[in-house]
């Protein structure tokens, strides 16, 4: 053995009840497992692990690394939480496939949530395909990552920026796109169905992409068409369309958000349930938090997307689009802000590009614009332009009793959607794990620990089929976490939200530290972790 753990509680990720043992590790997998009055194990090292729990790695189903991986070989963010492997490619938007005009148009795009702004040159964008971009990550990161083909990024290559059908070569470009990328290791596809421009696909085009990710046994990924007015339809529409296709569906950030919806989870989980036993196909994560995080132009109505970034800000530059723009997102409610009028105290600047604007972050628009002496339209607007569409938001719109009954369902998996960027991130970033372990399964018994521990492991790992992860087994590779059950915690507040977590002392990538004592070694285990063929 290389590495012995001693006198552990394993939570193996089953679900079922924890159980004391020795854990032998060798050649980065679990070598043996010996419980409580069977034979030792030796090997050339040992670690006393008598009070800690030992689980595996935690999965991330919903991570925006993206640039992150490559940027900060450090990445304790996820690290420290006890993630040891993170799925990119979220809600549609990322980097690959591209060619240049998409990599300048998508970088501009979605800067508000991972950087990466054209003129960055913190990364070298030195590919244009999946395949290409999975070898990138191969070279070595912090933690292990997966990708899934992101469906506005496609339509912005084979489309373009308009709000209009594809034509029937397009389409086929579009699933040509997808296919190589699944060809390549993408484990399935994700939409982004209140941004543009991949919110201008509809239902039709959506199926046959979604029959080009059935083909390959990759899954669907869709943050829907709203999680407010019209978020059960919304979330049928995805589960209608992918049993059309045949399609696996993993809901992402499968929350039900803004007024309307106080108290509607059950109704949303009872949807499911029918669904489910229909014999559909069906995942989801949350996030243990109330509100969302993204960026301000993505509140915006579709019709001022059309075109693209550039586009998006002459619009807001014009004095009578502006108002036609401000009309529908105080007034009738835009499809940005999921058919909700916007509220503006809900809004809360999160991180800004231009350092400028800093006064911005921590404020919410009606306290900027109070502050200012003007109407928060004014202030929004201006804010959109100086910082070209890069702000990040966190909108305050969540309810309690919803993320407490969405997390107890049976296909329920962690995601943090945790966006690095910005001044003041949303806390999720840096602590949805230990927040799930500490506060929901420990303080508050929503989850018993090994139910909780499933959630964040086993669970995820089937949704993404991989064969040797997700349990602590003999011959499962030895991605672990070792946490203190009556310690670990979230670190991490609205008010400190990149604070590390407690009570997580290791973490182990391929039987390496990636974790040890608390602190970050210099260990990059990380590769990618592509779809594995039939």
């Amino acid at each position: 053995m290389d590495l012995v753990i001693r006198d552990v509680r394993v939570i193996d990720g089953s679900g079922g009840a924890s159980y004391r043992a020795d854990v032998g590790l060798a050649r980065g997998r679990v070598a043996a497992i010996r419980r409580e009055g069977e034979p030792a194990l030796s090997g050339a090292r040992t670690l006393d692990a008598h009070g800690l729990a030992l689980s595996p790695g935690f999965i991330d189903m919903h991570a925006h690394s993206d640039l992150a991986l490559l940027r900060d070989p450090d990445h304790s963010a996820k690290a420290a939480q006890g993630v040891t492997l993170e799925v990119l490619g979220q809600d549609g938007l990322s980097y690959a496939p591209v060619d240049d005009a998409t990599l300048a148009q998508v970088r501009t795009a979605i800067t508000g949530w991972n950087g990466g702004a054209p003129g960055d040159t913190t990364v070298d964008f030195d590919w244009r395909t999946v395949g290409e971009y999975l070898d990138r990550l191969d070279r070595g990161i912090a933690v292990n990552a997966a990708y899934l083909v992101p469906q506005g990024t496609v339509r912005m290559y084979a489309v373009g920026w308009e709000d209009r059908p594809a034509t029937d070569a397009e389409l086929a470009r579009m699933k040509q796109l997808v296919a190589e990328g699944l060809e390549q290791g993408a484990v399935g596809l994700s939409s982004g169905l209140t941004y543009t421009p991949g919110m201008y696909a509809n239902d039709s085009e959506l199926t046959e992409l979604c029959r080009v990710v059935a083909a390959y046994d990759g899954y669907y990924c869709p943050h829907h068409r709203s999680y407010g007015a019209g978020a059960l339809e919304a979330y049928e529409e995805m589960v209608a369309l992918t049993r059309e296709a045949g399609c696996a569906l993993h809901l992402a950030h499968a929350t039900m958000n803004f007024g309307v919806n106080k108290g509607r989870a059950p109704e949303l989980l009872a949807l499911l349930d029918d669904a489910l036993d229909a014999g559909a196909d069906i995942t989801l994560d949350t996030y243990p938090y109330t509100p969302g995080c993204t960026t301000l132009v993505a509140v915006l109505p579709s019709w001022a997307g059309e075109g693209g970034p550039d586009a998006v800000l002459a619009r807001l530059r014009d004095d009578e689009t502006a108002e036609r723009i401000r009309h529908h997102l105080e007034e009738i409610g835009s499809d940005g802000c999921h058919g909700v009028p916007v509220e503006w105290d809900t809004i809360e600047i999160s991180g800004v590009n231009d350092p400028a604007l800093a006064d911005h972050v921590g404020r919410t628009v009606l306290e900027s614009a109070k502050a200012r002496g003007e109407e928060p339209w004014v202030t929004a607007r201006r804010l959109l332009i100086e910082d070209r569409l890069g702000s990040t938001i966190l909108q305050h719109v969540g309810h309690e009793e919803n993320v407490r009954a969405i997390m107890r369902h049976r296909v329920h998996t962690g995601g943090s959607d945790g966006i690095l960027q910005g001044l003041k991130p949303h806390p999720r970033a840096y602590g949805t794990f230990p927040h799930y372990l500490g506060r929901y399964a420990r303080d508050l018994g929503i989850l018993s620990l090994e139910e909780t521990v499933a959630h964040l492991t086993s669970r995820p790992a089937a949704r993404l089929r991989l064969p040797d992860r997700g349990l602590v087994r003999e011959g499962y590779r030895a991605d672990l976490v070792l946490f203190d059950p009556d310690t670990v915690a979230a670190g991490s507040t609205f008010e400190a939200p990149r604070t590390l977590p407690t009570g997580i002392p290791h973490v182990l990538i391929d039987g390496r530290f990636v974790i040890e004592d608390g602190v970050r070694t210099d260990v990059l285990a990380g590769r990618s972790v592509r779809r594995t063929p039939d």
